[in-house]
Order: C-alpha cells, then structure tokens, then sequence
C-alpha cells in the first residue's frame, strides 16, 4: 500500500524475489521455488537420458546424484516444502532415474541403501541441529534453540521445548519442524560426540523408517 523511492526512481513492488538462488515469495509457502528446482533437475534427467546410452543403475544413479540431486538439496534447510504437493513433485524427479534403470521406486530405495527425499532432508535437518547443540556452533544454537533444563529423561537427555505460535507458518521453520523427529532420537544417537559417529548412528534409525 505504500510506495517507496531510491532517490529519485520509484521501487516496484514484487510478488517473489530470488536471494541467493532461491526464490521466495510473500507468502514464505515455498511452492515456486519447488517448482524451480524440479524444472532445473527434470532438464539435466533429460540431458542424462539423451546423451547416456546404458540404462544400468551402475551408471545413471552416480550421474544422478553427482548432477541431480545438488539441485534438490542446495539450501533445502531453508526452502524444505511444507505442501505433499511439493514434496510429491520432488520425490518423482528422484524416481524418474530409477524408471531409467528399469527400478521400482519404494523398493529400490531399500535395496540401494538410498533415502527418498523427504527423508534426506529430515537427515539434515537433524545434522544441523546437531552442530547447533552440540558441535562447532553452539553460540548460535542456544539462541535458536530452547533446550528443556533437565536431566530424568530416560531415553533423551537432549529434548527440546516444544514452543508454540500463532502464526501457522512459524511450525515451518527449521527450528520447529525438527523438534518432534530431535527428541524421538534414542539416547545413544544424540550422545555420539563426534559428528561422522551420529550420521553413522542416525542413518541406522533413518533406514527402519523407510
């Protein structure tokens, strides 16, 4: 409703911008940015697919995540989608080399040791969280994080406060989203110190999800 000015020239007024090669639009819903991405993947699949003649999982799925995959995780911590719609969007880019490869999706993904989308991003999710309690960033992690002040849980002494807002669009946030998957980790996850033991440690919890 206002109308601002840089000296002398009039500042339009804009729906979405791009900060750092992400789009975000008024509404922080994420869904053109999603689009974005699948688009920019789903041309490189078809790169893949026209200039690759072997359709062997040997070969397209190390094509595919050297070359498909940086694109649907670049900044994912920030832009995650909060819609199935997105997220279905998403998960078929990832599906579509498998098809490729002659693979069914759900199963494939167990027997290549693979995570769908979905749970990668809980995977880093969970990693960064970690460096922000307990690695090289802890300054930084007490004030995104509240930390519940005590030590009688029995399988997690490391639970965070799970605080409350108005605004719908706050449970979207990183420091929200990951509470309720941090403080179902077992004891013995969140107690690896260095940061290499919890990833082994966490994608053996992660894989019994699949």
């Amino acid at each position: 409703m206002h109308q601002y000015r840089l000296v002398a020239d009039l500042l339009e007024s804009s729906s979405v911008e791009r900060d750092l090669g992400v789009l975000v639009d008024d509404r922080l819903t994420m869904t053109q940015q999603c689009a974005l991405v699948a688009k920019k993947a789903n041309v490189i699949l078809g790169c893949i697919r026209k200039s690759v003649a072997s359709s062997s999982r040997e070969v397209l799925l190390p094509l595919c995540s050297a070359l498909v995959r940086p694109h649907l995780e670049y900044c994912v911590q920030f832009w995650a989608p909060q819609f199935k719609k997105d997220e279905e969007l998403l998960e078929r880019v990832q599906w579509r080399p498998m098809r490729m490869a002659h693979l069914s999706y759900e199963e494939r993904l167990r027997e290549l040791g693979l995570f769908s989308l979905k749970k990668r991003r809980l995977r880093g999710d969970l990693m960064n969280t970690y460096i922000c309690l307990k690695g090289g960033c802890q300054e930084d992690g007490a004030r995104l994080f509240s930390v519940v002040p005590s030590d009688r849980t029995r399988c997690n002494r490391h639970k965070l406060n799970c605080r409350k807002f108005q605004l719908n669009m706050r449970k979207n946030f990183l420091t929200l989203r990951v509470t309720e998957h941090w403080n179902r980790l077992p004891r013995g996850v969140l107690d690896s110190p260095p940061l290499e033991i919890f990833k082994t440690r966490l994608d053996k919890v992660l894989y019994s999800l699949l």
